[in-house]
């Protein structure tokens, strides 16, 4: 395997607590263990680390001259509803390879409407869906209730309680102000579906993705039920059982990895991420939102656990993204990137 110099670009959510922003507001960012785990793990595979931080400060080092010949990314970012795609367009810039997804990819998948209007147009089954701008707009909704509402734009749950479920379309519009209000984004109301939950861990980009492996997620007794919240995932060594379930035997998990990787496909995802999946009351699966930029701690994030469940080490998952994202190291781009100093 090639020796590269790569870079670690990441959140570190205790940095941004320390400036005062809330528990909630730094829910996506990362531990410094994770940071060390990826580090070591890249380490082993005989590669160079160098950490670089947020995209502030990953600007700063490109101005510095500093080079790198791909960066290792989980920045999440902070504001906008094109936050995870910062880091990546700013690579763009300076043609510096990196692991996941592009700016277009992390743009639109976080914007959980457009995501699932574009699976949609690729025939994957998805819960009736309408993207709320202002209160009004809930007047103008088709489809009947129950309905389940979520900010358009937030990862790790938040925005979702059990409030999140509407039964009654009377009280949808006054459920959407408070998101809207809260969240200062627009709001997705989709169908709610009672049955299962899935979220199927992708590794590969394009026809080299594979559908590895999949969890069901399994609320237990203390937990908010029916939801699988921002308080669920916070808790969720008391709150929530992971289940390694199988398509060989489940007929609804061979459907809903079909789905998964159709979705990851048809969105141009690239090296390794999961997508969530909801059932109906018939147990067919339906894509509810794709993640190009999971989770990495090795026993706290929902990749990582599936690996851990189903025995792939956390080094072999490190080396799977790596070497996907390798695959865009050319050679010409090596050449310009070896030097470390420019002027």
């Amino acid at each position: 395997m090639m020796n590269l110099n790569i870079g670690l670009t990441y959140d570190l959510r205790s940095e941004y607590l320390q400036m005062g922003y809330s528990e909630e507001e730094t829910a996506e960012f990362d531990r410094p263990d994770t940071i060390i785990a990826i580090e070591n793990a890249l380490h082993a595979l005989g590669q160079t680390t160098d950490r670089i931080g947020n995209a502030r400060k990953l600007t700063e080092r490109l101005v510095q001259g500093d080079r790198w010949d791909l960066v290792f990314n989980i920045a999440e970012g902070l504001n906008g509803l094109a936050r995870e795609a910062q880091v990546p367009a700013i690579l763009d810039l300076y043609e510096i390879p990196y692991t996941f997804s592009d700016p277009v990819i992390m743009g639109l998948t976080l914007h959980k409407g457009l995501t699932k209007q574009i699976v949609k147009d690729h025939g994957c089954p998805t819960p009736d869906f309408k993207v709320i701008n202002q209160p009004e707009d809930a007047d103008s909704i088709s489809f009947d209730p129950p309905y389940f509402i979520k900010p358009v734009a937030e990862g790790t749950g938040k925005g979702i309680t059990p409030r999140s479920i509407v039964r009654d379309k009377n009280d949808l519009k006054d459920a959407c102000l408070e998101l809207l209000y809260k969240y200062q984004q627009p709001v997705l109301v989709e169908t709610f579906l009672p049955g299962r939950e899935f979220t199927v861990g992708i590794l590969g980009t394009g026809n080299d993705a594979e559908a590895f492996g999949t969890l069901e997620v399994v609320l237990l007794e203390n937990a908010e039920q029916q939801v699988y919240s921002y308080e669920n995932k916070e808790k969720c060594e008391e709150c929530v059982q992971y289940k390694l379930v199988s398509g060989a035997d489940d007929p609804s998990v061979m459907e809903a990895e079909h789905v998964a990787l159709l979705a990851w496909r048809a969105l141009g995802c690239r090296d390794g991420g999961r997508v969530d999946l909801r059932c109906d009351e018939l147990g067919h699966p339906y894509f509810l939102e794709v993640n190009p930029l999971a989770g990495l701690h090795p026993q706290h994030s929902d990749l990582p656990i599936l690996c851990n469940k189903i025995g792939i080490p956390y080094i072999q998952l490190i080396n799977r993204i790596f070497s996907s994202a390798a695959t865009r190291v050319n050679s010409m781009s090596r050449e310009v990137l070896k030097v470390r100093k420019c002027v």
